[in-house]
């Protein structure tokens, strides 16, 4: 998979994209992440790429000049699966659309800044809005991390036990169930025993019931999202 991402400030993703997780799926060449600095598109020579609002109003707006000047060189590079904006107003992120994105070869990811982008950015160029939450943050870059964090680590082959992606919460409109680890008894807090049962048909009840009870306490509408899928 290649993964593009078009930002103000590529110095932000230089942490998260290189440990743990996303920095063996690079090594592994499972995913190739490229950052390009809007900037590098604007038309002139002091690197514009926002201006006042038409009509008035607070903040500034990404132009559309440079933002679709960097798609369209990257798109005769590249043919992309989706365009895809990280906007307050897309759509909620959740483990279904992460899952259909990571069966993808190709994804370009915008991250906006300021007020927004000029929204014929949004008509002509994007073919997808997604949201990390109802919240604002100061720019798409971190909403670009998660994204790309959430998408990269179900690619087969990036986790040394692929079977740990499909456990996760949410993959089958569920909550995990408890975990735990040695020592079996911390302070009088003691393991279940059926997990050191080793009857793994007690087990995989045990796990099933703890997540249908954390599920309802915790998320009861999945449950009916369930049982409509």
């Amino acid at each position: 998979m290649i993964i593009d991402i078009l930002t103000l400030f590529p110095e932000m993703f230089d942490g998260p994209f290189s440990h743990s997780i996303l920095k063996r799926a690079q090594l592994k060449g499972h995913v190739i992440i490229n950052l390009h600095n809007i900037r590098d598109w604007s038309v002139n020579k002091h690197k514009t790429v926002d201006d006042y609002p038409y009509g008035g109003g607070a903040g500034m707006v990404m132009m559309v000049e440079p933002v679709v000047r960097c798609i369209e060189e990257l798109q005769s590079k590249t043919a992309y699966d989706e365009v895809i904006y990280l906007s307050p107003d897309g759509e909620l992120l959740n483990q279904k659309i992460t899952n259909h994105l990571s069966t993808f070869n190709n994804l370009l990811i915008l991250c906006g800044h300021y007020k927004g982008i000029d929204e014929r950015i949004r008509t002509h160029f994007i073919t997808r809005e997604i949201s990390i939450g109802d919240y604002v943050l100061s720019g798409g870059e971190l909403a670009a991390m998660i994204l790309t964090d959430a998408i990269v680590r179900i690619i087969p082959g990036v986790l040394n036990d692929e079977t740990s992606a499909l456990s996760d919460s949410f993959q089958d409109n569920m909550l995990s169930p408890p975990v735990y680890t040695r020592p079996y008894d911390f302070r009088g807090l003691t393991v279940p025993d059926v997990l050191l049962s080793g009857n793994d048909k007690e087990i995989v009840k045990w796990k099933y019931e703890q997540s249908v009870e954390r599920t309802k306490a915790r998320r009861p509408g999945m449950m009916g999202e369930r049982r409509e899928g």
